[in-house]
């Protein structure tokens, strides 16, 4: 009986084995350290859950909301970082529920002392890992105390030129004024394209400073271009998941595709992919 029951067990540790070994065939770049995501926006003509569910369809379980939001699924109300506990845990278990991990928050600001105060306790709430932000100057010795405080990273997004953060320098010298190890910088390389600016250089200059990321490819080097599938366009999406290899980087990807917004959950999948094979390929 007791080598019956030996053998049952050790057929279960064959079969986990396998199933994470699958798991990880599926997703190589869990490998790196790489968290690849949907950033929510994404799916921004439907409900918060709706994206939920298209990320899922995507073949992805992680997710980067964003502030405003319609929340769906039976929860009244938008994304914001307001909320009460009582919506957070409802969200919480709906997420659960599905299998899907909230990892990231963004692009968000808070206008005062105690919205961001407010905003790094509802990540701490929501077990969120990174909060991606465009914040006024003036805030960052703010934002990096807290950003310590709750050992929650931030990274400071870029937007094409004219906006703020659009150069990787303004965006370093922000993190520099907010002097903490938490406080880096979140990369959108299609936005960097539509600056004029080379997406690989660009993360050169972020080394040992990069958080998080906003993942696209464009039909395009122009700033008024549309996304394509990963791969196919004019982003160095090859050369990009080369540097992010060569840096060690590890964290969130957030898969972004703003472009066929009533259908574009194809769109995404197609997009990760393409993703994965290049990852495989390294």
């Amino acid at each position: 009986m007791k080598k019956h029951l030996r053998l049952i067990a050790l057929m279960g540790c064959v079969a986990l084995s396998m199933g994470v070994t699958k798991l990880y065939a599926q997703q190589p770049e869990k490998k790196l350290g790489w968290y690849l995501s949907a950033q929510t926006y994404t799916f921004n003509r439907f409900t918060f859950f709706e994206a939920v569910d298209k990320t899922l369809s995507a073949g992805l379980n992680t997710v980067e909301a964003f502030n405003g939001q319609e929340l769906g699924g039976g929860i009244e109300g938008s994304m914001d970082y307001k909320m009460d506990a009582e919506k957070r845990k409802a969200i919480l278990k709906a997420l659960k529920k599905k299998g899907v991990k909230l990892y990231a928050f963004g692009v968000v600001n808070g206008d005062n002392e105690t919205e961001w105060k407010q905003l790094f306790e509802f990540a701490k709430a929501m077990g969120i890992k990174v909060i991606n932000s465009e914040p006024k100057a003036e805030f960052m010795p703010l934002i990096g105390q807290l950003a310590t405080q709750y050992k929650i990273k931030v990274g400071i997004h870029n937007h094409p030129e004219p906006s703020h953060y659009w150069s990787p320098q303004v965006v370093l010298d922000a993190i520099a004024a907010a002097n903490s190890e938490y406080v880096g910088a979140c990369a959108d390389i299609g936005h960097w394209v539509r600056s004029g600016l080379d997406p690989v250089e660009s993360l050169k200059q972020y080394e040992g400073h990069l958080v998080s990321l906003h993942f696209k490819d464009l039909a395009e080097k122009s700033s008024k271009t549309h996304d394509v599938h990963w791969g196919t366009g004019v982003c160095n999406v090859k050369g990009v998941i080369a540097e992010l290899k060569r840096q060690g980087f590890k964290g969130v990807i957030s898969a972004e595709y703003e472009h066929n917004w009533e259908n574009n959950a194809g769109d995404v999948a197609q997009s990760v992919a393409n993703f994965r094979e290049i990852v495989s390929g390294l």
